[in-house]
């Protein structure tokens, strides 16, 4: 096996030597939890941009990804944050990323695949109001709906800074649900990887906002298939997971956490949209195909070393996260480059880099490990690191 030199945490260097890709138990759905992975765009880094500013994507090498998950028996929540909405990803692009995933759908037998409606083409600012907010949920709602997709609620920014009192936030779900052809997917986007969302529904308070949410919920619960929360913290996602109305689903949102959650205790069990399913796709068809034999000993087996993976790629600063997933699709041959859109590949260092390079071979997600090295080896010389 190769063996790469790589910098440590105390700044020195030293050799790893990487282990064996790991082979996964393989099965076909439906499996006993539903699994959406919020998958990337791959950026086209020939195109003519500024890369700051343009969102300049290779849809070809896109839509392959959202095959290759869907070929792994993986759901996918399309234009949500991993694929860098509201950090390089526009709703003109979203929709074309949209529209274009429902086609390549079209070809793939039971594949699965919601989108996100929010309001990012709506700035946030002092004169936007709820009015406002509510006319931008529902161009964009509409605009998912005529294509033929389902919704998955995403969090808004300009709601945050526009609403004065829970109310606001009753009201304008309330307006949006009542006006969905199909029960959507709610999500509360922690602050953790969106600090523009601080104070959502109302309240700076988890557990306070917790009511607002669940308020929601219960008044338009044949509108909600399910809400996915996003705060990194198992027991408030426990907690509120045992209010939910029955048959609205608690997806989880925490990449820190998911393997008991997804297991879930003898009062019930998280389904999953998470980002981290994008980069460790394969362990979670095999973990899924585990569940599917009630084999909770594998299951575990396979999704414990994905933890200190996931935790370290969604450390602080957590809305930096999408560098790693693009990065472990670099390793596993996904994509042929390592460039960003909007620049992103920038919001990491290579202590950072090196890490995950260990963290993922040790869960056996380096598929090719040579072809990995390699990879790594000219990351690290463009980092003056021989």
């Amino acid at each position: 096996m190769p063996t790469i030199t790589l910098p440590t945490e105390a700044g020195t260097l030293e050799p790893y030597t990487l282990g064996n890709s790991r082979e996964f138990p393989k099965a076909t759905p439906p499996f006993p939890r539903v699994a959406l992975a919020a998958a990337h765009v791959v950026a086209d880094p020939l195109a003519e941009q500024d890369p700051w500013l343009d969102a300049k994507i290779d849809w070809d090498r896109t839509i392959a990804y959202r095959r290759y998950l869907w070929s792994l028996g993986l759901g996918v929540a399309e234009a949500m944050d991993t694929a860098q909405r509201g950090m390089g990803l526009d709703w003109v692009a979203a929709q074309e990323l949209i529209r274009r995933s429902l086609d390549a759908m079209k070809d793939v037998p039971g594949a699965v695949m919601a989108s996100g409606a929010g309001t990012d083409h709506l700035a946030p600012g002092p004169d936007v109001t709820v009015d406002d907010v509510i006319r931008a949920y529902e161009e964009q709602c509409e605009a998912v709906e005529k294509m033929g997709g389902r919704i998955i609620l995403m969090a808004s920014r300009a709601l945050a800074k526009a609403a004065r009192s829970p109310a606001d936030y009753e009201r304008v779900y309330g307006r949006i649900l009542s006006g969905v052809a199909q029960p959507v997917i709610i999500h509360w986007l922690g602050e953790m990887f969106d600090p523009a969302l601080e104070g959502y529904w109302g309240n700076h308070d988890h557990l306070e906002a917790m009511e607002t949410a669940l308020a929601v919920i219960h008044a338009n619960a044949a509108k909600v298939d399910g809400v996915k929360i996003s705060l990194l913290d198992d027991q408030k996602e426990i907690r509120m997971r045992r209010r939910l109305p029955k048959g609205v689903r608690m997806y989880t949102g925490d990449d820190f956490n998911y393997a008991e959650l997804i297991a879930g205790d003898e009062h019930g069990y998280s389904d999953a949209l998470l980002g981290i399913f994008d980069p460790i796709a394969p362990a979670v068809g095999g973990a899924l195909a585990s569940l599917q034999r009630n084999d909770l000993a594998t299951f575990h087996d396979i999704l414990a070393p994905t933890v200190p993976l996931s935790r370290h790629i969604f450390k602080a600063p957590t809305r930096f996260y999408k560098t790693g997933v693009v990065f472990m699709a670099w390793l596993n041959g996904h994509q042929d480059h390592f460039v960003m859109v909007g620049g992103q590949q920038s919001t990491r260092s290579i202590r950072h880099f090196a890490e995950l390079f260990r963290l993922a071979d040790k869960a056996g997600l380096l598929r090719d490990p040579d072809l990995a090295a390699s990879r790594m080896r000219g990351l690290l010389a463009l980092h003056g690191v021989a």
